[in-house]
Protein backbone atom coordinates (compact mmCIF):
# COMPACT_ATOMS: atom_id res chain seq x y z
CA UNK A 1 0.00 0.00 0.00
CA UNK A 2 1.31 3.62 -0.73
CA UNK A 3 1.59 6.44 1.47
CA UNK A 4 -1.32 8.52 -0.32
CA UNK A 5 -3.23 5.34 -0.07
CA UNK A 6 -3.11 4.78 3.35
CA UNK A 7 -4.67 7.95 5.08
CA UNK A 8 -4.77 6.40 8.85
CA UNK A 9 -3.23 8.71 10.44
CA UNK A 10 -5.49 11.66 9.28
CA UNK A 11 -8.24 9.96 9.41
CA UNK A 12 -8.22 9.29 13.02
CA UNK A 13 -6.39 12.35 14.17
CA UNK A 14 -9.84 14.31 15.23
CA UNK A 15 -10.92 11.71 16.84
CA UNK A 16 -7.74 11.39 19.17
CA UNK A 17 -8.26 15.11 19.64
CA UNK A 18 -11.50 15.12 20.59
CA UNK A 19 -11.09 12.24 22.96
CA UNK A 20 -8.07 14.39 24.72
CA UNK A 21 -10.01 17.10 25.38
CA UNK A 22 -12.75 15.17 26.60
CA UNK A 23 -10.36 13.88 29.54
CA UNK A 24 -10.17 16.93 31.90
CA UNK A 25 -6.70 17.12 32.84
CA UNK A 26 -7.23 21.03 34.63
CA UNK A 27 -4.25 22.30 36.22
CA UNK A 28 -5.13 25.01 38.72
CA UNK A 29 -1.16 24.87 40.34
CA UNK A 30 -2.03 23.49 43.08
CA UNK A 31 -0.85 19.64 43.38
CA UNK A 32 -3.74 18.82 45.55
CA UNK A 33 -6.81 19.87 43.03
CA UNK A 34 -5.31 18.74 39.60
CA UNK A 35 -7.19 16.26 37.92
CA UNK A 36 -6.84 13.68 35.24
CA UNK A 37 -3.55 13.56 34.54
CA UNK A 38 -3.09 9.73 35.00
CA UNK A 39 -6.48 9.19 32.97
CA UNK A 40 -4.67 11.20 29.93
CA UNK A 41 -1.50 9.28 30.63
CA UNK A 42 -3.14 6.11 30.18
CA UNK A 43 -5.01 7.00 27.65
CA UNK A 44 -2.25 7.72 25.44
CA UNK A 45 -0.20 4.78 26.66
CA UNK A 46 -2.79 2.45 25.69
CA UNK A 47 -3.18 3.91 22.14
CA UNK A 48 0.67 3.63 21.57
CA UNK A 49 1.01 0.09 23.10
CA UNK A 50 -1.78 -0.96 21.13
CA UNK A 51 0.21 -0.66 17.92
CA UNK A 52 3.21 -2.01 19.41
CA UNK A 53 5.29 0.28 21.40
CA UNK A 54 7.47 -0.14 24.66
CA UNK A 55 5.66 2.17 26.90
CA UNK A 56 7.56 3.75 30.00
CA UNK A 57 5.22 5.87 32.38
CA UNK A 58 7.41 7.89 35.18
CA UNK A 59 5.05 9.71 38.11
CA UNK A 60 7.09 13.22 38.67
CA UNK A 61 7.50 14.08 41.91
CA UNK A 62 4.25 13.44 43.15
CA UNK A 63 0.89 11.36 43.11
CA UNK A 64 -0.82 10.81 39.72
CA UNK A 65 1.32 13.14 38.11
CA UNK A 66 1.98 11.05 34.84
CA UNK A 67 4.13 11.20 31.79
CA UNK A 68 4.39 8.42 28.95
CA UNK A 69 7.97 7.55 26.95
CA UNK A 70 8.34 5.60 23.96
CA UNK A 71 10.94 5.39 21.39
CA UNK A 72 11.32 4.57 17.94
CA UNK A 73 14.53 3.22 16.75
CA UNK A 74 16.16 5.21 13.56
CA UNK A 75 17.93 3.99 10.62
CA UNK A 76 21.20 5.74 12.07
CA UNK A 77 22.00 5.48 15.59
CA UNK A 78 24.53 7.43 15.45
CA UNK A 79 23.13 10.52 14.79
CA UNK A 80 21.15 12.37 17.88
CA UNK A 81 17.69 11.72 18.62
CA UNK A 82 15.02 14.11 18.45
CA UNK A 83 12.72 14.82 20.93
CA UNK A 84 9.27 15.53 20.41
CA UNK A 85 7.10 16.54 23.57
CA UNK A 86 3.92 17.59 24.59
CA UNK A 87 1.89 18.24 27.31
CA UNK A 88 -1.23 16.54 28.83
CA UNK A 89 -2.18 19.42 31.19
CA UNK A 90 -4.61 22.54 30.49
CA UNK A 91 -5.67 25.99 32.18
CA UNK A 92 -8.50 25.96 34.14
CA UNK A 93 -12.02 27.04 32.45
CA UNK A 94 -14.93 28.00 33.58
CA UNK A 95 -18.63 26.08 31.39
CA UNK A 96 -21.06 29.14 31.88
CA UNK A 97 -18.35 31.34 29.32
CA UNK A 98 -17.93 29.18 26.92
CA UNK A 99 -20.42 28.44 23.49
CA UNK A 100 -19.97 24.77 24.59
CA UNK A 101 -19.03 22.63 27.57
CA UNK A 102 -14.89 23.52 27.53
CA UNK A 103 -14.29 19.33 28.29
CA UNK A 104 -17.10 17.99 25.57
CA UNK A 105 -14.63 18.19 22.53
CA UNK A 106 -17.46 18.90 20.43
CA UNK A 107 -16.58 18.37 16.75
CA UNK A 108 -18.61 21.32 14.72
CA UNK A 109 -18.71 23.59 12.32
CA UNK A 110 -15.51 22.69 11.25
CA UNK A 111 -13.80 23.02 14.59
CA UNK A 112 -13.04 20.68 17.40
CA UNK A 113 -13.70 22.71 20.77
CA UNK A 114 -12.52 22.85 23.76
CA UNK A 115 -9.95 23.38 26.48
CA UNK A 116 -6.67 22.08 24.85
CA UNK A 117 -7.70 22.25 21.49
CA UNK A 118 -4.53 24.47 20.45
CA UNK A 119 -3.03 24.03 23.63
CA UNK A 120 -1.48 21.37 22.36
CA UNK A 121 -4.32 18.68 22.54
CA UNK A 122 -3.97 19.17 18.91
CA UNK A 123 -0.03 18.71 18.49
CA UNK A 124 -0.83 15.21 21.35
CA UNK A 125 -3.11 14.08 18.84
CA UNK A 126 -1.08 14.73 15.66
CA UNK A 127 1.95 12.76 17.32
CA UNK A 128 0.19 9.87 18.54
CA UNK A 129 -1.74 9.99 15.10
CA UNK A 130 2.26 9.67 13.31
CA UNK A 131 3.84 7.42 15.57
CA UNK A 132 1.12 4.87 15.15
CA UNK A 133 1.31 5.04 11.90
CA UNK A 134 4.43 4.47 11.79
CA UNK A 135 4.66 1.32 13.86
CA UNK A 136 1.77 0.33 11.67
CA UNK A 137 3.74 0.48 8.88
CA UNK A 138 7.23 -0.63 9.93
CA UNK A 139 8.76 3.26 9.12
CA UNK A 140 12.22 4.04 10.09
CA UNK A 141 13.08 7.44 10.29
CA UNK A 142 16.35 8.43 9.58
CA UNK A 143 17.68 8.72 13.37
CA UNK A 144 16.01 7.46 16.65
CA UNK A 145 12.62 9.65 18.04
CA UNK A 146 11.84 9.60 21.95
CA UNK A 147 8.27 10.72 21.85
CA UNK A 148 7.25 12.39 25.51
CA UNK A 149 4.16 12.94 26.65
CA UNK A 150 3.90 15.78 29.92
CA UNK A 151 2.55 16.48 33.14
CA UNK A 152 2.64 19.86 34.19
CA UNK A 153 3.53 22.51 32.07
CA UNK A 154 0.86 24.90 32.98
CA UNK A 155 2.14 25.37 36.28
CA UNK A 156 6.11 25.74 34.82
CA UNK A 157 6.88 21.61 35.04
CA UNK A 158 8.13 21.56 38.74
CA UNK A 159 6.30 18.22 38.59
CA UNK A 160 6.38 17.75 35.19
CA UNK A 161 9.79 18.20 32.33
CA UNK A 162 11.92 19.81 34.87
CA UNK A 163 11.53 16.68 37.43
CA UNK A 164 12.16 14.58 34.44
CA UNK A 165 15.39 16.28 33.59
CA UNK A 166 17.02 16.19 36.63
CA UNK A 167 15.49 12.95 38.14
CA UNK A 168 15.53 10.84 34.62
CA UNK A 169 18.01 12.44 32.09
CA UNK A 170 18.30 8.88 31.30
CA UNK A 171 14.73 9.07 29.57
CA UNK A 172 16.44 11.91 26.78
CA UNK A 173 19.63 9.07 25.96
CA UNK A 174 20.92 10.68 22.76
CA UNK A 175 19.03 13.29 22.34
CA UNK A 176 19.97 16.41 20.43
CA UNK A 177 17.20 18.67 19.23
CA UNK A 178 13.35 18.95 20.29
CA UNK A 179 10.52 19.67 18.80
CA UNK A 180 7.21 20.66 20.83
CA UNK A 181 4.48 23.33 21.10
CA UNK A 182 3.51 27.17 19.83
CA UNK A 183 5.61 26.99 16.15
CA UNK A 184 4.64 25.75 12.89
CA UNK A 185 1.14 27.92 12.17
CA UNK A 186 0.40 30.18 9.55
CA UNK A 187 -0.27 33.65 9.07
CA UNK A 188 -1.89 34.62 5.23
CA UNK A 189 0.06 37.46 3.32
CA UNK A 190 -1.95 37.11 0.44
CA UNK A 191 -4.38 35.48 -1.26
CA UNK A 192 -2.61 31.56 -1.40
CA UNK A 193 0.44 32.82 0.26
CA UNK A 194 1.47 32.03 4.11
CA UNK A 195 4.66 31.92 6.28
CA UNK A 196 4.60 29.46 9.30
CA UNK A 197 6.43 31.07 12.22
CA UNK A 198 8.86 28.79 14.11
CA UNK A 199 9.26 29.03 17.56
CA UNK A 200 13.27 29.31 18.31
CA UNK A 201 13.38 31.72 21.09
CA UNK A 202 11.38 31.81 24.78
CA UNK A 203 11.61 34.98 27.17
CA UNK A 204 12.41 33.72 30.60
CA UNK A 205 9.36 33.49 32.95
CA UNK A 206 10.22 35.00 36.60
CA UNK A 207 6.98 34.95 39.18
CA UNK A 208 8.18 37.18 41.97
CA UNK A 209 6.93 37.95 45.12
CA UNK A 210 7.48 41.15 46.61
CA UNK A 211 7.46 41.62 50.80
CA UNK A 212 6.78 44.11 53.18
CA UNK A 213 6.79 44.51 56.65
CA UNK A 214 6.30 48.05 58.46
CA UNK A 215 4.47 48.95 61.96
CA UNK A 216 1.00 47.68 62.36
CA UNK A 217 -1.32 49.75 64.39
CA UNK A 218 -4.72 50.75 64.47
CA UNK A 219 -6.39 52.31 61.16
CA UNK A 220 -7.41 55.90 62.66
CA UNK A 221 -3.90 56.97 63.96
CA UNK A 222 -1.24 58.31 61.41
CA UNK A 223 1.11 56.32 60.32
CA UNK A 224 4.39 56.44 58.28
CA UNK A 225 5.34 52.85 58.02
CA UNK A 226 2.72 51.52 56.52
CA UNK A 227 3.09 47.69 54.56
CA UNK A 228 0.53 47.95 52.41
CA UNK A 229 1.21 51.62 51.33
CA UNK A 230 5.49 50.63 50.77
CA UNK A 231 3.71 46.96 48.38
CA UNK A 232 1.06 49.04 46.72
CA UNK A 233 4.28 52.01 45.81
CA UNK A 234 6.08 49.53 44.60
CA UNK A 235 3.52 47.80 42.88
CA UNK A 236 2.42 51.27 40.83
CA UNK A 237 6.11 51.77 39.89
CA UNK A 238 6.70 48.41 38.52
CA UNK A 239 3.18 48.00 36.28
CA UNK A 240 3.66 51.65 34.87
CA UNK A 241 7.10 51.14 34.10
CA UNK A 242 8.15 50.67 30.42
CA UNK A 243 11.36 48.64 30.27
CA UNK A 244 14.22 49.60 27.08
CA UNK A 245 13.61 48.57 23.96
CA UNK A 246 15.55 45.52 23.26
CA UNK A 247 15.58 43.56 19.88
CA UNK A 248 17.41 40.04 20.20
CA UNK A 249 18.70 38.14 17.49
CA UNK A 250 15.58 35.88 17.18
CA UNK A 251 13.49 39.32 16.45
CA UNK A 252 16.00 40.97 14.22
CA UNK A 253 15.52 37.79 12.20
CA UNK A 254 11.39 38.02 12.39
CA UNK A 255 11.66 41.43 11.44
CA UNK A 256 14.27 41.63 8.67
CA UNK A 257 12.39 37.93 7.50
CA UNK A 258 9.01 39.79 7.13
CA UNK A 259 9.92 43.15 5.72
CA UNK A 260 11.75 41.11 2.65
CA UNK A 261 8.43 38.91 2.34
CA UNK A 262 5.91 42.03 2.39
CA UNK A 263 7.80 45.26 1.87
CA UNK A 264 6.75 46.02 5.07
CA UNK A 265 9.37 48.13 7.38
CA UNK A 266 9.50 48.01 11.02
CA UNK A 267 11.82 50.92 12.42
CA UNK A 268 12.65 50.72 15.63
CA UNK A 269 11.52 54.33 16.55
CA UNK A 270 7.86 53.23 15.96
CA UNK A 271 8.39 49.34 16.53
CA UNK A 272 4.78 49.17 18.32
CA UNK A 273 3.60 51.28 15.84
CA UNK A 274 4.76 49.12 12.77
CA UNK A 275 3.63 45.54 14.19
CA UNK A 276 0.26 46.98 14.57
CA UNK A 277 0.47 46.09 10.72
CA UNK A 278 0.69 42.60 11.42
CA UNK A 279 -3.14 41.79 13.15
CA UNK A 280 -3.59 39.72 16.31
CA UNK A 281 0.33 38.27 15.27
CA UNK A 282 1.47 42.22 16.74
CA UNK A 283 0.05 41.16 20.65
CA UNK A 284 2.94 38.04 20.59
CA UNK A 285 5.79 39.81 18.89
CA UNK A 286 5.07 42.90 20.81
CA UNK A 287 5.58 41.11 24.04
CA UNK A 288 8.85 40.35 22.77
CA UNK A 289 11.03 43.61 22.13
CA UNK A 290 10.54 44.80 25.74
CA UNK A 291 10.81 43.22 28.92
CA UNK A 292 7.63 42.78 31.27
CA UNK A 293 6.05 43.16 34.77
CA UNK A 294 3.18 42.74 35.33
CA UNK A 295 1.53 43.14 39.21
CA UNK A 296 -0.98 39.96 39.16
CA UNK A 297 -1.59 39.23 42.82
CA UNK A 298 -2.35 41.32 46.05
CA UNK A 299 -2.34 39.95 50.06
CA UNK A 300 -2.93 41.62 53.16
CA UNK A 301 -4.75 42.58 55.80
CA UNK A 302 -7.21 41.19 57.96
CA UNK A 303 -9.51 43.84 59.23
CA UNK A 304 -10.73 47.33 58.01
CA UNK A 305 -9.35 49.32 60.97
CA UNK A 306 -6.10 47.25 61.72
CA UNK A 307 -2.57 48.35 59.66
CA UNK A 308 -1.16 45.24 59.25
CA UNK A 309 2.60 44.51 59.81
CA UNK A 310 3.02 42.58 56.38
CA UNK A 311 1.78 43.03 52.80
CA UNK A 312 2.89 41.45 49.57
CA UNK A 313 2.13 41.14 45.79
CA UNK A 314 3.38 38.57 43.13
CA UNK A 315 4.42 40.04 39.44
CA UNK A 316 4.39 38.23 36.06
CA UNK A 317 7.72 38.77 34.91
CA UNK A 318 9.00 37.90 31.41
CA UNK A 319 12.61 38.65 30.67
CA UNK A 320 14.27 38.55 27.04
CA UNK A 321 17.44 36.72 26.17
CA UNK A 322 20.99 38.12 28.04
CA UNK A 323 18.56 40.97 29.85
CA UNK A 324 18.39 38.87 33.18
CA UNK A 325 21.19 40.99 35.42
CA UNK A 326 19.55 44.11 33.76
CA UNK A 327 16.46 43.51 34.36
CA UNK A 328 16.98 42.75 38.11
CA UNK A 329 18.96 45.85 38.22
CA UNK A 330 15.89 48.14 36.73
CA UNK A 331 13.31 46.20 39.52
CA UNK A 332 15.53 46.89 42.48
CA UNK A 333 15.58 50.59 41.89
CA UNK A 334 12.08 50.47 41.38
CA UNK A 335 10.78 48.48 44.31
CA UNK A 336 12.80 50.97 46.90
CA UNK A 337 14.24 50.21 50.18
CA UNK A 338 11.16 49.06 51.99
CA UNK A 339 10.28 46.08 49.97
CA UNK A 340 11.79 43.02 49.34
CA UNK A 341 11.56 40.52 46.29
CA UNK A 342 12.29 36.40 46.18
CA UNK A 343 11.28 34.00 43.47
CA UNK A 344 8.23 31.80 43.43
CA UNK A 345 9.36 30.73 39.78
CA UNK A 346 12.73 31.40 37.88
CA UNK A 347 13.08 29.91 34.48
CA UNK A 348 15.32 31.25 32.44
CA UNK A 349 15.07 32.75 28.33
CA UNK A 350 16.07 30.17 25.27
CA UNK A 351 17.22 31.36 22.56
CA UNK A 352 18.16 28.68 19.50
CA UNK A 353 20.33 29.52 16.64
CA UNK A 354 17.79 29.04 13.60
CA UNK A 355 18.54 27.43 10.68
CA UNK A 356 20.60 23.74 9.53
CA UNK A 357 19.00 20.17 8.62
CA UNK A 358 16.61 20.06 11.14
CA UNK A 359 14.77 23.57 10.24
CA UNK A 360 15.67 23.16 6.58
CA UNK A 361 13.20 19.69 7.28
CA UNK A 362 10.33 21.39 8.37
CA UNK A 363 10.23 23.67 5.49
CA UNK A 364 10.39 21.08 2.90
CA UNK A 365 7.69 19.26 4.91
CA UNK A 366 5.49 22.21 5.19
CA UNK A 367 6.01 22.84 1.16
CA UNK A 368 4.79 19.16 0.32
CA UNK A 369 1.58 20.62 1.45
CA UNK A 370 1.48 24.18 1.16
CA UNK A 371 3.95 24.78 -1.79
CA UNK A 372 4.31 28.38 -1.07
CA UNK A 373 4.78 28.12 2.28
CA UNK A 374 7.98 30.14 4.14
CA UNK A 375 9.50 29.65 7.31
CA UNK A 376 10.11 32.76 9.65
CA UNK A 377 11.62 32.04 13.28
CA UNK A 378 10.17 34.27 16.05
CA UNK A 379 10.12 34.50 19.79
CA UNK A 380 7.57 33.26 22.48
CA UNK A 381 6.44 35.77 24.86
CA UNK A 382 5.49 33.01 27.11
CA UNK A 383 7.47 29.68 28.06
CA UNK A 384 6.98 26.13 27.12
CA UNK A 385 8.74 22.80 28.82
CA UNK A 386 11.67 23.61 26.02
CA UNK A 387 13.24 25.25 29.13
CA UNK A 388 13.60 22.09 30.61
CA UNK A 389 14.99 20.16 27.94
CA UNK A 390 17.31 23.59 26.87
CA UNK A 391 19.18 22.78 30.34
CA UNK A 392 20.10 19.11 28.91
CA UNK A 393 21.65 20.78 25.87
CA UNK A 394 18.94 20.14 23.39
CA UNK A 395 17.80 22.54 20.52
CA UNK A 396 14.77 23.37 21.38
CA UNK A 397 12.01 24.62 18.33
CA UNK A 398 8.18 25.42 18.47
CA UNK A 399 6.94 23.26 15.50
CA UNK A 400 3.25 22.36 15.70
CA UNK A 401 1.76 22.61 12.11
CA UNK A 402 -1.33 24.31 11.46
CA UNK A 403 -2.89 25.96 8.03
CA UNK A 404 -5.03 28.46 9.82
CA UNK A 405 -7.91 30.35 8.35
CA UNK A 406 -7.17 34.02 7.14
CA UNK A 407 -9.30 35.52 9.40
CA UNK A 408 -8.87 33.38 12.92
CA UNK A 409 -7.26 35.25 15.40
CA UNK A 410 -5.37 32.29 16.56
CA UNK A 411 -2.97 34.35 19.52
CA UNK A 412 -6.76 35.20 21.46
CA UNK A 413 -7.41 31.14 21.80
CA UNK A 414 -4.13 30.12 24.19
CA UNK A 415 -5.96 30.24 27.12
CA UNK A 416 -8.69 31.65 25.80
CA UNK A 417 -12.79 31.49 26.22
CA UNK A 418 -14.37 29.22 22.97
CA UNK A 419 -10.92 27.48 22.43
CA UNK A 420 -10.75 25.84 18.87
CA UNK A 421 -8.77 23.86 16.29
CA UNK A 422 -9.68 23.84 13.02
CA UNK A 423 -10.66 19.65 11.51
CA UNK A 424 -8.45 20.64 8.11
CA UNK A 425 -5.55 22.41 9.90
CA UNK A 426 -5.45 19.45 12.16
CA UNK A 427 -5.58 17.37 9.20
CA UNK A 428 -3.36 19.77 7.14
CA UNK A 429 -0.96 20.00 10.53
CA UNK A 430 -0.80 15.42 10.57
CA UNK A 431 0.36 15.15 6.80
CA UNK A 432 3.45 17.74 7.68
CA UNK A 433 4.81 16.22 10.48
CA UNK A 434 4.32 13.22 9.39
CA UNK A 435 6.94 13.89 6.39
CA UNK A 436 8.69 15.74 8.73
CA UNK A 437 9.33 12.72 11.07
CA UNK A 438 10.19 10.61 8.02
CA UNK A 439 13.11 13.40 6.84
CA UNK A 440 14.06 14.91 10.40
Amino acid sequence: MTRSQDSSAVDEVVDLCSELIRIDTTNTGDPDTVTGEREAAEYVAAKLSEVGYEIEMVESGAPRRDNVFCRLPGADPSRGALLVHGHLDVVPAEPSEWSVHPFSGAVQDGYVWGRGAVDMKDMVAMTIAVARRFQREGVVPPRDIVFAFLADEEAGGAYGAHWLTRNRPDLFEGCTEAVGEVGGFSLTLAEDRRVYLIEAAEKGIAWMRLHARGKPGHGSFLHDDNAVTHVAEAVARLGNHTFPLTITDTVRQFLDRMSELTGLEFPEDDLEGSLAKLGPLSRIVGATIRDTANPTMLSAGYKANVIPSTAEAVIDCRVLPGRQEAFLREVDELIGPHVTRSWVTELPPVETEFGGPLTDAMAAALRTEDPTAETVPYMLSGGTDAKAFAELGMACFGFAPLRLPPDLDFASLFHGIDERVPVDALQFGTRVLDTFLRTC
